[in-house]
């Protein structure tokens, strides 16, 4: 566990507000709007492994954002995307993906997409994946290094930031 930072320094958060969540929901909402004013066919066929295969979807994520926050309790880190991380959590799901909760959040935008026949989710998911990225994923990226410097350089070197 390292040091406590002060809360000027800037390796102390990747952020001040909690991007993800709030970005899932917005790129979601937005879908759902898109699709009641601007509804797109859906270019998918109607079959049982198409709906199989988007259920998938949303069954992996929802057991990969649970594993992957049983994962940072365990370590005492935050799950917070606003928060400190106190640990370098690298074992779990952390083995295969740096930002597996965030990958789960797009997975569960692909499976909604599914279901619905909307293909605005699909869109969304690309939206959350790039937004995220940009305002959450780098931030946290500087951050983590600022944090455990080498050790998290060398994990970023070895583990893949989406899939």
């Amino acid at each position: 566990m390292t040091e406590p930072l002060s809360t000027n320094d800037p390796a102390a958060r990747a952020n001040t507000f909690p991007w993800p969540p709030v970005l899932l929901i917005a790129t979601g909402v937005a879908a759902w709007t898109l699709d009641r004013f601007v509804p797109v066919p859906w270019p998918g066929i109607e079959d049982m492994p198409a709906h199989i295969f988007g259920i998938g979807f949303g069954v992996i994520g929802l057991g990969l954002a649970a594993w992957s926050i049983q994962t940072l309790s365990r370590a005492g880190t935050t799950v917070m995307p606003h928060g400190t991380s106190t640990a370098l959590v690298t074992r779990g799901p952390y083995v295969r993906f740096r930002n597996p909760i965030y990958l789960a959040d797009a997975m569960l935008l692909l499976c909604v997409a599914e279901l619905s026949h909307n293909i605005w989710f699909v869109a969304a998911a690309a939206l959350f994946a790039g937004l995220t990225t940009t305002m959450q994923i780098l931030p946290e990226e500087r951050h983590l290094s600022a944090r455990f410097g080498t050790a998290y350089d060398a994990y970023k070197s070895r583990t893949r930031r989406w899939i």
